[in-house]
């Protein structure tokens, strides 16, 4: 009998196959850039970035928190120029989307005169996943709270390639519950799209719980800041063992990582922490 045929045959292809899925990379793009005050000059930035990336083979985009319009001059400009997900920016995004999976962050109002911060993430011109922000940035003398509605559901997790993605926000990363969550639900990757403040040692607390949440977890972190005239930038990618990977800086500027299911498993062989743990899901537990 001969090894292409018949039980052995199949049992081979079925480990072939396996190992494949099981050893799969997926190249991602971080999109790092200033937000201006108007979405068409936004949108134009994204299509830009959208068609970069596709040139540079990357199966998803990561684009930052608030891409819709920024002017920190202007806190009313963001209720007055949210747009609903059908609205014209997100048409646009839609449209450029064939292909490649994109995800960032925009103002949808919530009927009340006010707006959700949603993550949203697109592929092949679809809504394959939204999550709206839990966690809104009340400190360091500001109140996100005071024009944004909180969500109420925990964020989803979502097939991109072979790799299991799970969505956070911004100031999400300060809660490591959510993280551990999503890690225990099956994530591989976090996006982190967010708008980090400057400020003393902020961008030192960006790296330490971007690096956190990947290590403790033992999981990616793909992490993009936008990098405006109030922001730092400084986007990431971090691998399961708190390696960072790629790192960009203050400027505008699209970098690309590889991310690598064997590194997960490596990790996850050699630092157990998941199946280690002596408390349930501290997220799950409370609902």
């Amino acid at each position: 009998m001969t090894y292409g045929s018949g039980m052995v045959g199949a049992w081979i292809w079925a480990c072939i196959r396996s190992f494949g899925k099981w050893n799969a990379m997926m190249k991602v793009a971080l999109g790092q850039f200033a937000v201006a005050p108007d979405w068409e000059t936004n949108q134009r930035q994204c299509l830009d970035l959208i068609a970069q990336a596709k040139a540079g083979g990357a199966e998803l985009l990561l684009l930052p928190e608030g891409i819709l319009a920024q002017d920190i001059n202007n806190p009313e400009l963001l209720p007055q120029t949210a747009q609903p997900l059908d609205g014209p920016f997100m048409e646009g995004l839609r449209a450029a989307s064939q292909g490649i999976a994109v995800a960032g962050c925009v103002n949808v109002p919530d009927g009340h005169g006010r707006f959700y911060n949603t993550q949203f993430v697109l592929r092949d011109g679809a809504f394959i996943a939204q999550y709206r922000k839990l966690h809104l940035y009340d400190a360091f003398s500001m109140k996100e709270s005071q024009r944004t509605s909180p969500g109420l559901e925990l964020p989803p997790i979502v097939q991109i390639g072979d790799m299991k993605v799970g969505l956070m926000t911004c100031y999400d990363v300060r809660f490591p519950e959510l993280a551990r969550h999503l890690a225990l639900a099956g994530a591989e990757a976090i996006l982190l799209p967010a708008a980090w403040v400057r400020g003393p040692m902020k961008e030192r607390h960006w790296e330490i719980m971007a690096v956190a949440r990947a290590l403790e977890n033992t999981c990616y972190v793909v992490a993009v800041g936008e990098c405006g005239a109030r922001n730092c930038g400084a986007s990431m990618v971090v691998d399961p063992l708190g390696v960072i990977t790629l790192a960009l800086g203050e400027a505008p500027a699209l970098g690309f990582a590889t991310l690598d299911r064997e590194r997960i498993a490596h990790a996850r062989r050699v630092l157990p922490v998941l199946e280690n743990r002596r408390f349930a899901d501290p997220v799950l537990a409370d609902r």
